[in-house]
């Protein structure tokens, strides 16, 4: 599965947009600030990096030579020093690859990682934006990766703010990316902190992405797929993003499923049908992404009496396979949901052969006519 990266805590970045008013000796100025040996005036010159850097990439780079100063005040005791500092470097590195590497050469992952464990709030959740915004870098992941941060991750998931567990799960989410990353979450025991973020967050947010996007990578290991259906609501959970999150979401979630049930279809088959995840399933057969299409009429076929069609005179249709399936639910209320899906997914799929043939009859030439009616004849 392919985990893409993504920054955090991202402005709308107008590019070069720089006040006409900007000039290269109050770039000057702030720098030399920055380096003095005046905290009050290195606090203010922090706080000027962050407010310049915030949306112009061409600020990110003229700033790029405070970063040594700045994290050097990470190292403060004082707490306006370090996060003012900490921000101007979220910002520095928000979609500028060099400053992220910069950061981390530096020196400035052993005090953010200190940060994560900190009583001060402030100070966790702006340390976990910034990781997560740092691990967005093909470059910088083996660094973060070497570093033990995956149990302080963890742990931010476990008893941090609202906003810091949703970084967490998105800096773990592209830190997952890198080879073995996978075996290291799993040990430290994630799943009831992720099932618990998915089942607070809107099914249609990035959050919601982030999580089912690490719960179908770690559904590829047996520990992944107890923990999943051992979690109350687990499965439950990645059934409801199924059914109502967005696009991507809703890919990750029918591929989670979909593992599962592959790996151990007598084990996983009834767990997953239990939950009523074939309303969505036909949903997505017509309505997803085409990954999304292939894996939900995949799982449909797994999760009939057979994986096998019948026999030659019951052809190997969906409507057939939801047929099969629909004898074995229990419930009026899900019986009757799942009888109004197919009937209207049979609808939406006439409809599409009915367009698909007028727009082939709309391109027919002339030509095409002619040798069709000799044909005929």
């Amino acid at each position: 599965m392919d985990l893409g990266a993504s920054d955090s805590y991202t402005t709308a970045d107008s590019g070069d947009n720089i006040p006409q008013t900007a000039s290269s000796s109050s770039v000057y100025e702030i720098l030399l600030l920055i380096q003095s040996d005046d905290l009050t005036l290195k606090v203010q010159a922090a706080r000027e990096i962050r407010r310049l850097t915030k949306s112009s990439k061409r600020y990110r780079r003229y700033f790029s030579n405070a970063v040594k100063s700045l994290v050097h005040m990470l190292h403060s005791n004082s707490f306006e020093s370090k996060e003012a500092a900490l921000l101007a470097l979220l910002n520095l590195a928000v979609k500028d690859e060099r400053n992220k590497i910069s950061i981390i050469n530096a020196g400035a992952l052993e005090p953010i990682i200190c940060f994560l464990q900190s009583e001060n709030s402030t100070l966790q959740d702006h340390a976990t934006a910034s990781l997560l915004t740092l691990s967005a870098s093909s470059v910088t992941k083996p660094i973060i990766s070497a570093s033990c941060v995956i149990p302080r991750l963890v742990d931010v998931l476990r008893q941090g703010s609202s906003q810091a567990k949703v970084d967490a799960v998105m800096a773990l989410y592209n830190l997952a990316t890198y080879q073995g990353n996978l075996n290291l979450i799993l040990q430290t025991e994630p799943i009831h902190f992720i099932v618990d973020l998915l089942k607070s967050c809107k099914k249609s947010s990035k959050a919601a992405e982030k999580c089912t996007a690490l719960i179908e990578s770690l559904v590829c290991y047996e520990e992944g797929r107890t923990a999943v259906t051992s979690e109350g609501g687990g499965v439950l959970a990645v059934v409801e993003v199924l059914e109502s999150g967005s696009l991507q979401c809703r890919e990750h979630a029918v591929g989670a499923l979909l593992t599962m049930c592959q790996s151990d279809r007598c084990k996983y088959r009834e767990t997953i049908l239990k939950e009523g995840v074939i309303p969505g399933l036909l949903e997505l057969t017509v309505q997803g992404t085409a990954k999304s299409q292939t894996k939900a009429q995949t799982l449909l076929r797994l999760l009939r009496d057979t994986p096998y069609p019948n026999s030659e005179l019951e052809p190997d249709t969906l409507e057939n396979i939801v047929s099969n399936i629909i004898c074995q639910i229990d419930g009026e209320e899900q019986l009757g949901k799942t009888k109004e899906m197919l009937a209207e997914m049979v609808q939406i799929s006439m409809e599409q052969s009915l367009r698909h043939l007028q727009q082939r009859a709309l391109v027919c030439t002339p030509a095409d006519l002619s040798i069709s009616s000799f044909k005929e004849s």
